[in-house]
């Protein structure tokens, strides 16, 4: 990752931008292409920056309330963060204090009780189980009579970091497109897709522009600086391959939306930048050495210092795009997190190769 910025605290959005009067849409939208200056408008002018014959796939995974109060042994409040499951009917959990802090003397064996007489127990670190204290992130067994899901709709509630002082219901935390499924959601909404409304949606179909689903389920997404992503569930359906291979072989463009969407498609991209239907664990890391095969634009929010997600950025982008539109958002005090504005990446469309 060769981007790099400092994020003044006051652009951290600290609160839906319904509550500041604005629609979803309403958001900023920073465009950036390959040739031409950037550009700057709201959300809801996006299929306007695209064309027609272009494809947007986008990420239809819920949103879990994945957080829940607790105390540990000593009892010492504690909110736990269920990120999503793991192996031998276990979870992965990372522990935060009530102020949203990380918790860093955690340690193998420990229980933590939870509402309605539940107690999860930290069993080993995550991603490297010869970790037995102070690891970030915990593979847990957390049994609850009924199943985890019904348990955590009850008790719990979406994660949110210290820049966000309020509560704020689920429904503030969803797409307009995100489905319930069987499985275990995302840990944390997919949020580039947050401003998406139906009128944008509508607006993409009259302008000649297709909408394409995948699914990735992503999990907590407090990495630490230079931490790679960790493996994910995704599922990218028949219908959706073929909508992708087709609007390549017709010239048109792959505008992912988000990180997730990205990595769900480029896991099932050949070298040639055909895809196929697959489901399953995702290990895949973009960057230097994996750059993109088949998503040419991307539409996104804005990433921290360091994030691992600014390297996928660039694997699709280019660093020196990436660059210019961090230094031009910066500059103009857009807003960052899952509740601030967004930006529309599109790089030079490389020449197509056989698939």
């Amino acid at each position: 990752m060769t981007t790099t910025f400092t994020v003044p605290p006051e652009l951290s959005a600290s609160e839906p931008p319904e509550v500041r009067g604005l629609a979803r849409d309403g958001v900023r939208l920073l465009v950036a292409r390959a040739r031409g200056p950037v550009r700057h408008t709201t959300f809801a002018a996006l299929p306007a920056a695209l064309r027609h014959g272009d494809l947007v796939v986008v990420n239809t995974s819920d949103t879990e309330p994945a957080a829940v109060d607790g105390h540990r042994a000593d009892g010492t409040p504690v909110t736990v963060h269920v990120s999503g499951p793991a192996p031998d009917q276990l979870h992965v959990v990372e522990l935060r204090t009530p102020d949203g802090h990380r918790v860093t003397d955690g340690a193998a064996g420990e229980g933590i009780a939870l509402p309605c007489g539940v107690v999860a127990t930290l069993l080993t670190g995550h991603p490297d189980p010869r970790v037995v204290s102070g690891s970030r992130l915990w593979r847990a067994r957390i049994p609850v009579a009924g199943g985890l899901r019904p348990w955590l709709a009850e008790v719990g509630r979406p994660i949110r970091y210290p820049y966000v002082p309020r509560p704020w219901p689920l429904d503030a935390y969803r797409t307009v497109y995100a489905r319930a499924e069987a499985e275990f959601g995302s840990a944390e909404m997919p949020s580039a897709g947050r401003p998406f409304t139906p009128a944008v949606l509508q607006a993409l179909h009259a302008r000649g522009i297709g909408v394409a689903r995948v699914v990735l389920h992503t999990g907590v997404s407090s990495l630490e600086a230079g931490e790679a992503p960790l493996p994910e569930r995704y599922r990218v359906p028949e219908e959706t391959a073929d909508a992708v291979n087709a609007t390549r072989a017709a010239g048109g463009r792959i505008v992912a939306v988000g990180t997730t969407t990205t990595r769900a498609l480029e896991t099932v991209a050949a070298p040639g930048g055909r895809v196929r239907a697959a489901a399953g664990w995702t290990h895949l890391v973009l960057g230097p050495g994996r750059p993109a095969r088949v998503v040419d634009g991307l539409v996104t929010g804005w990433h921290e210092p360091g994030a691992s997600h600014l390297s996928l950025l660039e694997a699709v982008a280019g660093p020196r795009l990436v660059t210019r539109a961090y230094a031009a958002a910066l500059e103009l005090g857009y807003r960052w997190h899952e509740f601030g504005d967004s930006c529309l990446l599109l790089p030079a469309q490389s020449v197509r190769r056989p698939g």
